[in-house]
C-alpha cells in the first residue's frame, strides 16, 4: 500500500483502541481521517476528537465518504453485523482489516512489535518513549492514551516504527517484524484459540519471521517464552529477568517512597568477541566491572541504578526489556536511565483517577488472572495496608469460562471484592457462565483456604457507584479492574 496515493480514509469501529491508535497515526501522516461507531462514551473518544478525527456515532452504509481511498473496519464486526462492512465490501473502495492495514503500514517500516499476554501497552509506550527522547524520532502506536507522547501514537520522523502487536484473532500473522519483544505467553483468547498450544504456536510462528539480521528481546522469567526463543529465532536472541540467568538481570529490588529502585547487570561474553552494544553503553558511561556476577558465574558488567515511577514487579520486567532494547538500538545509557525514570505510564494502567471522600479511586484494564494478581499486588506494594477494595467487571463468557479456576486464585490479597455482571464480547455466544457462579465459588475457595474476605456481588455499574458512595472511607484503595467500561464508575466517583 502506497500511503502516498492515498488521501482520505474511514474507520469502520473507530472507537477500538487499536483502531484509535491506528487513525491517530495515519491524521499525524497528514491524511484525511473520520469514522464511525456506536454512541457509547469510551476512554479513546479524548484521543479522538484533539486529533481531530470526526466520528459518526452511528452505523449507517450512508456515513461512508464517496470519495475515499481506503475503508479500514474493526474486526468486532463483519457484513451480517454491520451494514457498514456489508456496503464497504460491495463496494469498489479499496477495503481492509484493522490487521491488515496495521501490517501495510508497520511493514514499510523499521519495525519493532511488542507481543505477549500482559504488558504489551505499557512496554510499547514506555519504549516508544525513551527513542523519542533520545532523538530516534519513532513511530509509535500503543493500545491506550499515554499522556507524555500526547495520545495512543506518533507518526515519527524516521525508519523506526513501534507498536502493540494483538495476539488476538493471530493478527500477528499480518506483521514482518525486524525486532520483537516477547514478554510472555500466557493463554487467553479461549474464543479464538482452542487450546494452549494453538495459542503458543501464534507467538512461535511470529518469531520465526525475525530476519536473521533482527533480534528478539525475551523474557526469559517465563517458562513458555524461554522453550521457544533460541530454536526460533533466526536473528540475535536477547534475554532478560529478575534474579535470574539472563543478559539483562534485574537484582536488588526495593520500592519506597512511591518509586521502584533496582540495579541491573549485563551477562558473560567470551573475550574474543567483538563488543557489543551494551558493552560500549556501559564505557561511555564509564561504568565499573565485577567478577563472579551471579547471572553465569562469570565476569558481567554493572549496567548501574535506575529508578522508575511505575509500581509492581511486572513493571520492573518490562524496564528490563526496555533497557535491553534501547541498548540495542545503541541508545547511550544515561539517555535510558533518565527517559525511562521520567516514563509516568498511560491511561487505565494503575491509572490514579482521583479520589473521593478521601478514598483513592484506581482504574485498571486487568482482566486476566495473572493480569489481576500483577495489579493487585503492585497496589500493595504502593499503598501499603491501607484497605483495598477490589471492583472486578469480567470480561466476555469464554474467558471468564475458560479460566474459571485460575480467576478464583487471583483476588486473594484484596481485602474486600465486588464482582459485576459479565462484559460480553459482541462477537460471542453469550452465557455458560454467570458472575453470581464466580462470587459464590470464591467464598468457598476463600473459606477452604481461611481467608478472611468480603466478596460481594452487585450486577450493574449504576449499582456499583451507588454501593460504593455508601461505603467507601478516607484512606480507602478503590481499584477498579476489567477490559470493559468499569472505568465509568470511577470518573463519576471522582466527578
Amino acid at each position: 500500500m502506497d500511503l502516498s496515493k492515498i488521501k482520505k480514509i474511514y474507520l469502520i469501529g473507530v472507537k477500538g483502541v487499536g483502531m484509535t491508535m491506528l487513525g491517530q497515526y495515519l491524521a499525524a501522516r497528514g491524511l484525511e481521517v473520520s469514522g464511525s461507531d456506536g454512541p457509547e462514551k469510551y476512554m479513546t473518544d479524548a484521543v479522538l476528537a484533539k486529533c481531530g478525527i470526526r466520528v459518526i456515532e452511528k452505523f449507517d452504509a450512508e456515513n461512508m465518504p464517496a470519495d475515499a481511498d481506503l475503508i479500514i473496519y474493526s474486526t468486532a464486526y463483519n457484513a451480517e453485523s454491520n451494514v457498514e462492512v456489508a456496503a464497504a465490501l460491495a463496494g469498489k473502495i479499496k477495503v481492509l482489516t484493522y490487521a491488515q492495514a496495521l501490517g501495510e503500514v508497520f511493514n514499510q517500516k523499521y519495525g519493532i512489535a511488542v507481543v505477549g499476554s500482559h504488558g504489551k501497552t505499557t512496554t510499547t509506550a514506555w519504549l516508544g518513549y525513551v527513542m523519542e527522547r533520545s532523538g530516534l524520532k519513532p513511530g509509535v502506536m500503543a493500545g491506550a492514551s499515554v499522556p507524555q507522547l500526547g495520545g495512543c501514537a506518533v507518526a515519527g520522523g524516521s525508519e523506526y516504527l513501534v507498536i502493540e502487536a494483538d495476539e488476538y484473532q493471530n493478527k500477528l500473522a499480518y506483521y514482518l517484524p525486524k525486532a520483537v519483544l516477547l514478554n510472555n505467553i500466557d493463554y487467553d483468547h479461549p474464543d479464538f484459540f482452542p487450546t494452549t498450544a494453538d495459542y503458543e504456536n501464534a507467538f512461535i510462528e511470529f518469531i520465526k519471521k525475525i530476519p536473521a539480521k533482527g533480534f528478539l528481546v525475551a523474557n526469559f522469567d517465563d517458562p513458555a517464552v524461554r522453550k521457544i526463543a533460541q530454536v526460533n529465532c533466526r536473528g540475535k536472541v536477547i534475554t532478560y529477568a529478575i534474579n535470574e540467568a539472563a543478559d539483562y538481570v534485574a537484582y536488588d529490588l526495593q520500592a519506597h517512597d512511591g518509586k521502584q529502585y533496582f540495579k541491573v547487570k549485563f551477562g558473560v561474553e567470551e573475550e574474543e568477541n567483538p563488543p557489543s552494544p551494551a558493552r560500549s553503553c556501559l564505557a561511555v558511561a564509564g561504568g565499573p566491572l565485577y567478577q563472579g556476577g551471579k547471572n553465569t558465574g562469570g565476569r558481567a558488567d554493572e549496567l548501574g541504578d535506575f529508578v522508575i515511577q511505575l509500581a509492581g514487579r511486572h513493571n520492573v520486567s518490562n524496564a528490563l526489556a526496555v533497557i535491553a532494547t534501547s541498548v540495542e538500538l545503541n541508545i547511550e545509557l544515561f539517555k535510558i536511565r533518565k527517559y525511562l525514570a521520567e516514563f509516568s505510564g498511560t491511561t487505565r494502567r494503575l491509572q490514579a483517577l482521583g479520589e473521593f471522600h478521601g478514598a483513592t479511586i484506581i482504574d485498571d484494564y486487568a482482566h486476566h488472572p495473572t493480569e489481576i494478581k500483577a495489579t493487585i499486588s503492585a497496589l500493595r506494594q504502593k499503598y501499603g495496608n491501607r484497605k483495598l477494595i477490589v471492583v472486578f467487571h469480567p470480561h466476555t463468557f469464554s474467558r471468564t469460562k475458560a479460566l474459571f479456576n485460575d480467576f478464583l486464585k487471583s483476588f486473594s490479597g484484596a481485602d474486600e471484592l465486588v464482582i459485576l455482571d459479565i462484559y460480553g464480547s459482541a462477537r460471542e455466544q453469550q452465557g455458560g457462565v454467570s458472575s453470581r457462579e464466580l462470587v459464590d465459588q470464591l467464598k468457598i475457595k476463600n473459606c477452604e483456604l481461611r481467608i478472611n474476605q468480603e466478596v460481594r456481588y452487585i450486577p450493574t455499574l449504576k449499582q456499583c457507584e451507588e454501593y460504593l458512595r455508601e461505603h467507601i472511607v478516607r484512606d480507602d484503595v478503590v481499584a477498579l479492574l476489567g477490559a470493559g467500561d468499569i472505568f465509568r464508575v470511577g470518573e463519576k466517583l471522582v466527578k
